[in-house]
């Protein structure tokens, strides 16, 4: 028997009263007639220190109506055992969730790991099934349901264990999103049956803050599913993570004596605080050249500018921590990409009063790319144009039939083509281009100049300047353009407009490709365009509208897809890769390398000179302190309470929950009350019945 309220129980300690109040002698009120003492002497009373009880029927009726109250609000209740293990009736249906992310490289993380899902498996009983998952960025499904059920009741936990063997962690990133969702479609699929399985997913991770969870925000889970946490920790937490920083792209290239610049991150349960970043060649575990000491706290991270490369080096090492799967970032300087302008027209590049001299100048080399010009006369013929190579063609005079053919086969491709009117007898080759029949055009000289005075900051052409820092376009002045009527160029649209009201520069669709109109050019006879902070930045976005500027990645993580470079593909051979371990793999098609499930430096052995890239691990997995289970919770995840680590408070809550869930059930209390009511009933009749006269008591009348 135990009490919900057991401090109630102090209540009975009022028996007390009862007891004293019989105790408590009472002079007799009742009065009888008697003659006169006048002749009897005077005794004086005898005084006795004793005191009997009487009625000791109706104390003891007391007594018990005060115990069975104090019962009463004490809820009693009887405890229910729980069974240990499962019994036959109860057949339970159970995934268990194995990490095999890289966090789990580090020291006995992936042998505990192991051990416990042993355990689990040899715990389970015949009318149990089981399925055994291991995630990473993706789940390996080891053992199904159904491969469960079709193996030999004896043989299971055997096999199970023997293909747990077989699987080791990789280099993946922590996908705990995927994971459970995976183990929880697996539940869900079960049939229906009269009595349905206890349905478990034991989840057997180190639960590394790192871990991907924003998946579970918008899955519903299955009814009735339980999810067991079992952590795994490893016997030494001071760790630390190296990775290149990318996230802005560094158009110079840093100091001659200093390398690139990289990001040390330290958990915030490490016990250390001082680590050291160099050079090393590959295969080699300690940098070889000079190393640079960085001191970062627990818990924090600190970005510095790396060592001078040394000679032949391709691998930064951090030294300082207890975990090496993490200390690790290979470089490798990406190559340049070519991108190619034509510019067609009579133009010279060293005459600064005509267009192609600001154009050459407007287009500069980087780091990450080399922008071409390659410069045709309008009267010769076109060259066949490469529209990967060429995506952007600036034409600046009037072109042949022949010429205007090839382009506009090259517009209907889907390219864009940008036309610089720098006379009105332009308008022919325009209308030419568009494929309309005829378009005129004339000299608008403004009275002083001209300025930009609608512009369309949602196209994407402009979109770059929406910020009001940059919109302001009226410090260019115009002296003269072209006036162009938008009525003969069908679907062409406006995207700027001098402050007359005319179009300044038109867009018209041509097929799948973009016909962009400038009505005024950037020569000094013309504008200040060529002259203006707009003048870089307009073009470039119009290379960019243009599939001309591709994205250039610094670095790839574990897992990414590669692009393969232009020059490659073009090559119409088989590609050869050869991955950080020397195993080769062939690609016959594709466009992009998808076996990157390792870090390290890639090399692209088919091409001449060969192309290396390389492939980092994620972040994400350097943060390798405990994450708070409660954030499952929040996301919707049944997490079993019993699975998380047990403190005081959260056995003592446990145990009060259980207790009041058991006393709601019995209610106990309301017998006992009933049983007080039937007392006080009762005690109520005797005493008014030895209350009453003596005489009456005994049927005699006085």
């Amino acid at each position: 028997m135990s009490f919900l309220a057991p401090l109630f129980l102090l209540g009975a300690l009022a028996v007390a009263a009862p007891i004293v109040f019989h105790l408590i002698r009472r002079t007799s009120r009742e009065r009888t007639l008697f003659s006169s003492l006048m002749f009897l002497s005077p005794t004086p009373p005898r005084l006795t220190r004793r005191s009997r009880l009487e009625h000791v029927f109706l104390l003891c009726l007391r007594c018990l109506v005060l115990c069975l109250l104090a019962l009463g609000f004490a809820r009693p209740f009887l405890r229910h055992t729980l069974p240990s293990e499962p019994s036959a009736e109860q057949r339970r249906k159970i995934v268990v969730l194995l990490d095999t992310s890289a966090s789990m490289r580090r020291g006995d993380l992936w042998s505990s790991a192991r051990t416990q899902a042993e355990s689990i498996l040899r715990q389970t009983v015949p009318g149990d099934q089981v399925a055994v998952f291991a995630f990473d960025r993706q789940v390996n499904r080891l053992v199904t349901f159904d491969q469960w059920n079709a193996m030999a009741a004896g043989d299971r936990v055997a096999l199970t264990v023997q293909r747990l063997a077989e699987i080791s962690p990789g280099w993946f990133g922590t996908h705990l999103d995927t994971g459970l969702i995976a183990a929880g479609e697996a539940l869900e699929e079960s049939p229906a049956t009269a009595s349905p399985p206890l349905k478990q997913i034991t989840v057997i991770s180190d639960f590394q803050e790192g871990s991907q969870i924003e998946g579970l925000q918008a899955y519903d889970w299955p009814h009735g599913v339980e999810v067991r946490l079992e952590p795994v920790k490893a016997r030494l937490s001071n760790n630390a993570g190296l990775q290149l920083v990318t996230e802005r792209q560094e158009v110079e290239a840093p100091p001659t004596n200093s390398g690139p610049r990289v990001r040390v991150t330290n958990v915030r349960d490490s016990q250390r605080e001082r680590f050291q970043v160099g050079w090393a060649r590959l295969g080699e575990k300690k940098p070889s050249g000079p190393t640079l000491d960085v001191y970062v706290p627990p818990g924090q991270s600190r970005v510095v500018q790396s060592p001078a490369p040394v000679s032949g080096a391709d691998v930064l090492l951090l030294a300082g921590d207890d975990d090496d799967f993490d200390n690790a970032a290979y470089v490798v300087p990406p190559e340049a990409a070519t991108v190619k302008i034509a510019f067609i027209g009579n133009d010279s590049d060293q005459d600064a009063s005509q267009l192609l001299y600001y154009l050459n100048r407007a287009f500069q080399q980087t780091r990450r790319q080399i922008a071409q010009v390659v410069a045709q006369r309008a009267d010769a013929a076109l060259p066949a144009l490469a529209p990967e190579n060429t995506p952007l063609v600036l034409v600046a005079d009037l072109l042949g039939p022949e010429s205007v053919k090839s382009l506009r086969a090259w517009l209907a491709d889907g390219k864009t083509v940008l036309f610089v009117m720098k006379s009105a007898g332009a308008a022919s080759t325009v209308a030419r281009l568009a494929g309309v029949g005829t378009l005129t055009a004339t000299d608008a000289p403004p009275s002083g100049y001209a300025m930009l005075g609608q512009i369309d900051f949602k196209d994407p052409v402009f979109a770059p300047f929406a910020d009001p820092r940059f919109s302001d376009f009226t410090k260019i002045h115009f002296w003269k353009y072209r006036r162009l009527d938008l009525d003969q160029l069908p679907g062409a649209r406006a995207l700027a407009r001098f402050d007359s009201g005319d179009p300044a520069l038109i867009e018209v669709a041509v097929g799948k490709g973009t016909l962009l109109v400038l009505t005024s050019g950037w020569q000094p006879g013309d504008s200040q365009l060529a002259l203006s902070s707009k003048f870089v930045p307009l073009l470039y976005s119009i290379l960019d509208q243009a599939g001309g500027l591709k994205e250039q990645v610094a670095q790839y993580t574990v897992g990414d897809a590669v692009p393969l470079p232009d020059r490659i593909l073009s090559a119409n051979r088989p590609v050869l890769i050869r991955k950080p371990d020397g195993s080769q793999v062939s690609l016959s098609t594709g466009d992009k390398f998808l076996e990157t499930d390792q870090p390290g430096i890639y090399a692209i052995t088919s091409a001449q000179p060969a192309v290396r890239f390389a492939v980092n691990l994620d972040p994400n997995e350097s943060r390798t302190a405990l994450m708070a289970t409660e954030e499952l919770g929040r996301l919707g995840v049944p997490v079993n309470e019993q699975a998380k680590p047990a403190t005081k408070y959260v056995e003592a809550r446990r145990r009060y929950v259980q207790a009041v869930e058991a006393e709601s059930q019995q209610k106990f209390w309301r017998w006992l009350l009933v049983a007080a009511l039937v007392v006080i009933m009762v005690e109520s009749g005797v005493a008014g019945w030895l209350t009453r006269p003596t005489a009456t008591r005994t049927g005699v009348e006085t």
